[in-house]
């Protein structure tokens, strides 16, 4: 190999130092790094011996008083230019040839071009981008060789040294800092296109410092959908874990690089783009290397690739790379594969926020992925406004009604794709819910509802995963909707609905049925339906509900939640269930011909020009009245009836009809007054399962138990159980702890694949779940008494509908009965189980009267001349906690017609 030539020819002295130009300062100084080795590389700032560039335009100073902004020196820009497109990124050699005071150390660069090295200061003086420095300097074979250069480029009138007059050197005026409002115009007038820019500074792993040409403009860039980890402001002395790779990852790549941004967002001072380099995406590489995690707030603004990003995130995630080297999935309930997918008929819409389907396996109820529907803005204090009284968050929360009408006017009884992204487990007295992304025709519905600002996205935290697989989708739409100010991002007062509710007011009722005897066919909206021949109904025109019964017919009775078996009619569900599926949430015609006592309207209701009562009767779900043949309707119903008793349908199967020659059976004598039977028996109550179920021991066997639970304790002290001895399983007797760690007798009543097992204590009737080794067979002897605690219901008492007031009246009924002497008496059996009241000891009070009273139960009308006096004092109570408005009647008139739309379940 020959001898490399001497310096002053220009080459590289025999050994020169190596390293990879970082940045380019100006036209004669570079920031040179080495090679990284387990983290970022040290750095040298080398300036060029010998010659003078000329000084770049520099911002103000903000903590410097009198510094003003500064403009180019002409040919700084293509002096800065030339070097960096000459040596950014680059490795070249360098010698070091002396340090000052300053820091800056001064030498000679020389770069790799075509094969062989050259010397960066001659190619800047012959360029005619530098001067040559003369002055207090000592002439050497370099400065006079360099000096030569500098004539031959004056002479060919190079750079700096032209006397053209057309060209002229670039001067840039630069625009260094915007205004929060010029810089949200600036972004919106470039939105969607990509603009050509220099990385000047690296501020962490996402945020750049960019200068965007030819405009000249100073942005600071976040990436859009990423955040890597940060520096710590003054004061703090350490970075976030990777904070200083994240940089360096990205310096290496982008500083000093041409880029195009493509602008698609601004917060504050902040400019979101996503950085377009010829080599790929910057963002992808970041969450590749774990270098970065995707973030919401900007996620929402991202025009493309957001599934990408994802995907890449959750790829490092599951390799565990830096900072997610301690990431642990969020934990959620397992979804079946089967039931991860399916599609139904929507046949109701629940606020804004759930829907119920019908598939083939029934009805199901399921809700929005990651959505929150409107809720009640807040007071001036600040406080989100609670519910007023007789509040309907339907009407009274604002977006509410607008949200419910979108989701029913497209779905109710259309075909929808269900996907289901995670179950919430029941929390806080609120069931399971199935959260899933429903989409009909390609569309998502959650992200139609809040693109039209009917709904907002929900914010997980940062590591949950448990979210809608279209959640960047649904971040999107959020923001396009805040953009346009629509809907509950409107800064315009909404109108609220004043919408009067006449159900359950008889005056009123009177008042305005001659306006809809009047008005003939009315249209009307379905919001729920209570059985095959009643439902509630909001009258847009009128702006009203009205609670409306079925002209000509008797439906066989609906059940209810707290009804019992034997109260609802044969064929009462099935009618309820036709009714709900043709009528329920859509638009219908009604003619109320008259209202009866309880301010219900009576009338026909027609769904696309069928008579609903009709259509029952002809299914045999309906019997067709008397009254009924006054009516206009009339003949056809009695045809329909007939025709119906002639099929055997439903209502009708099995029916003969009456010969004439058959004489109808005597009526039978009048039945005697049977007297109430009242044996009463001194109670504890040992469990309370809610406010009209409960488990009670007989106070005269409190001893014997004792006694029998001292001397079993002690067997199993002095013998006990071996270990694996018992095998438990469903109905076994057995012996297990409680809490407490005491033994007590129990029995089986699941055995779960982890081993857990679910007991009752059979003395006390609570249960609990206890592992295998806290349960062993029951010695002898202690299983021939019987268990000590039986099962009752309270009797003629219906628990509230609403969970708020179910709640309450589980309190009360707590606070009345445990670990108080009660007096119990059996008023009648059902299906195996006792109902009964309880009295006080003290002073007889009746414990379910009292919480009648109170307005924390209702009463169940049982049909049983042995309760008469009993139902009595009971509807007696129930009536004036009516009439003072107490506790779940504080709205009024509270029946099962008051549907879940209007607040009173959930």
């Amino acid at each position: 190999m020959a001898q490399p030539q001497s310096t002053a020819t220009g080459a590289p002295p025999a050994q020169p130092r190596r390293g990879i130009v970082k940045q380019v300062l100006s036209g004669n100084a570079v920031v040179i790094r080495g090679q990284p080795q387990g983290g970022p590389p040290p750095e040298r700032t080398l300036a060029l011996t010998n010659i003078t560039a000329p000084k770049l335009a520099r911002r103000a100073n903000p903590s410097g008083e009198g510094n003003a902004v500064s403009k180019d020196e002409p040919y700084a820009w293509e002096a800065r230019e030339f070097l960096r497109k000459l040596l950014g990124g680059k490795e070249v050699m360098f010698d070091v040839q002396h340090t000052p005071s300053s820091g800056w150390e001064y030498g000679t660069i020389w770069v790799n071009v075509g094969g062989e090295p050259k010397n960066v200061t001659d190619m800047l003086v012959s360029e005619g981008l530098v001067e040559v420095r003369q002055a207090g300097i000592k002439q050497t074979e370099e400065l006079r060789r360099v000096t030569q250069l500098e004539v031959a480029a004056k002479a060919a009138g190079k750079g700096k040294w032209n006397k053209e007059p057309d060209q002229k050197p670039v001067v840039r005026d630069v625009s260094w800092n915007l205004s929060n409002e010029e810089l949200r115009q600036f972004v919106e007038r470039q939105q969607g296109k990509e603009l050509d820019g220099i990385v000047e500074h690296v501020r962490d792993g996402a945020t750049l410092r960019v200068l965007l040409v030819p405009q000249f403009q100073v942005l600071t860039v976040a990436m859009s959908g990423i955040k890597c980890p940060m520096f710590k402001r003054e004061g703090d002395k350490e970075a976030e874990p990777y904070a200083e790779m994240a940089k360096f990852f990205t310096e290496s790549r982008l500083l000093q690089r041409d880029i195009k941004l493509l602008l698609e967002g601004v917060s504050n001072q902040l400019v979101l783009a996503t950085v377009i380099h010829p080599a790929g995406s910057i963002a992808e590489l970041l969450l590749k290397e774990g270098f970065a995690r995707c973030v919401d707030w900007s996620m929402a603004v991202v025009s493309s690739g957001r599934d990408k990003l994802r995907a890449t995130e959750r790829q490092a995630k599951e390799q565990h790379l830096r900072i997610w080297k301690d990431y642990q999935p969020s934990k959620g309930v397992a979804i079946p594969i089967k039931s991860k997918e399916f599609s139904g008929k929507v046949v109701e819409v629940v606020n804004a926020d759930a829907l119920v389907v019908k598939t083939g396996d029934g009805v199901q109820k399921i809700h929005f992925s990651s959505l929150r529907p409107p809720r009640t803005p807040p007071k001036e204090d600040g406080v989100e406004g609670g519910a007023a009284p007789k509040s309907r968050p339907l009407y009274d929360v604002p977006y509410m009604f607008e949200a419910r009408e979108f989701l029913r006017k497209k779905l109710i009884g259309k075909k929808v794709n269900v996907t289901v992204d995670y179950l919430k487990p029941a929390q806080d007295n609120f069931p399971e819910r199935t959260c899933c992304t429903v989409t009909r025709e390609g569309v998502n519905i959650a992200e139609a509802l809040i693109s039209k600002g009917l709904a907002y996205c929900l914010r997980h935290k940062q590591d949950d995963d448990q979210r809608s697989s279209q959640y960047d989708d649904l971040l999107g739409a959020e923001a396009r909707a805040i953009r346009n100010g629509k809907g509950v991002h409107s800064k315009k007062e909404h109108t609220t609905h004043r919408v009067a509710d006449i159900s359950g007011e008889p005056s009123k009722a009177k008042q305005f049925l001659p306006f809809l005897q009047r008005a003939g066919r009315t249209i009307a909206l379905v919001e729920f339906v209570a059985s095959g021949s009643r439902m509630r109904l909001y009258l847009p025109k009128d702006t009203c509900l009205i609670t409306f019964l079925l002209a000509g017919i008797s439906c066989p009775r609906a059940p209810r939640a707290t009804d019992s078996v034997s109260a609802t009619e044969p064929f009462g569900q099935e009618a309820l269930l036709f009714t709900k599926e043709l009528i329920m949430q859509r638009e219908v015609e009604v003619e109320v011909e008259s209202v009866d006592k309880g301010g219900n309207f009576i009338g026909w209701l027609y769904i696309e020009g069928k008579n609903l009562s009709l259509a029952l009767v002809e299914e045999g779900l309906s019997k067709v009245i008397p009254q009924a043949e006054r009516s206009s309707h009339g003949r056809a119903l009695f045809a329909a009836e007939e025709q119906a008793k002639a099929a055997g349908r439903k209502l009708w199967e099995g029916y003969v009809e009456p010969t004439p020659d058959e004489e109808p059976p005597e009526e039978a004598a009048e039945e005697q007054t049977v007297e109430r039977k009242i044996n009463h028996q001194k109670v504890v109550i040992t469990e309370v399962s809610s406010c009209t179920h409960f488990w009670a021991q007989a106070v005269d066997q409190g001893p014997h138990l004792e006694t029998l639970m001292e001397q079993m304790r002690s067997d199993l002290t002095t013998n006990p159980p071996l270990a694996g001895a018992f095998h438990p399983k469903k109905g076994s007797h057995c012996v297990a702890k409680f809490t407490d760690d005491l033994w007590y007798r129990a029995t089986v009543e699941k055995v779960t694949s982890k081993g857990d097992i679910h007991v009752l204590y059979v003395d006390f009737g609570n249960r609990h779940v206890v592992p295998s080794t806290k349960v062993a067979a029951i010695p002898s002897g202690y299983s021939g008494l019987p268990p000590q605690a039986k099962e009752y219901y309270l009797a003629c008492a219906i628990a509230p509908d609403d969970e708020d007031w179910l709640r309450e009246s589980f309190t009360a009924f707590c606070n009345e009965v445990v670990d108080k002497p009660l007096l119990l008496n059996t008023e009648y059996r059902m299906q195996g189980q006792e109902y009964v009241t309880l009295q006080h000891v003290s002073d007889n009070t009746d414990v379910a009267q009292k919480l009648i009273s109170e307005g924390l139960l209702r009463v169940e009308r049982k049909k049983d001349r042995r309760l008469t006096k009993l139902l009595a004092d009971y509807v007696k109570a129930e009536q004036a906690a009516r009439k003072a408005r107490l506790n779940m009647w504080c709205y009024g008139d509270f029946t099962p017609d008051d549907a879940r739309e209007f607040g009173y379940q959930k």
